[in-house]
């Protein structure tokens, strides 16, 4: 079974940065993507987050090398007014994730959003999981 993830910007942080103790289960969602075992979305908003916290650990010219890996592994989700739109409507605390989880909205047949900040998207209609916790729901499922 191919598990269709929305990445939250945290996630990809963690594993272009080697941020531990988070590094780990981050590289497991990218090595389960290249395998084929999941499909990895991610919001064309988290792009220029992603540079900007990523140039610090790697540099500039590093920094863009990891985002166009980056596009290379996943599926890029397009944020369009209407996106915006349903953003200022979620009742989320954090703007950006709510941005973030009304682009994941717009996936069909999507599995989860995955986060290290749950707590970020505890209104969502969506299953919500930190990487290490879908790992293990993962293996638990396929035992």
């Amino acid at each position: 079974m191919e598990y269709k993830l929305f990445i939250d910007s945290d996630v990809v942080i963690d594993f272009f940065t080697d941020r531990a103790p988070h590094v780990n289960p981050a590289s497991e969602l990218f090595e389960l993507n290249e395998q084929g075992s999941v499909k990895l979305f991610l919001s064309a908003v988290s792009i220029n987050n992603i540079y900007h916290i990523t140039r610090r650990f790697l540099g500039h010219h590093k920094a863009l090398d990891a985002i166009e890996a980056l596009i290379e592994m996943t599926e890029i989700v397009g944020t369009t007014k209407n996106e915006i739109f349903q953003a200022l409507k979620n009742n989320f605390s954090d703007f950006e994730d709510s941005i973030q989880y009304s682009s994941a909205l717009t996936i069909k047949d999507l599995d989860a959003i995955i986060t290290r900040n749950i707590k970020d998207y505890r209104n969502s209609s969506i299953a919500v999981m930190t990487p290490l916790n879908f790992l293990k729901m993962k293996d638990k499922s396929e035992s």
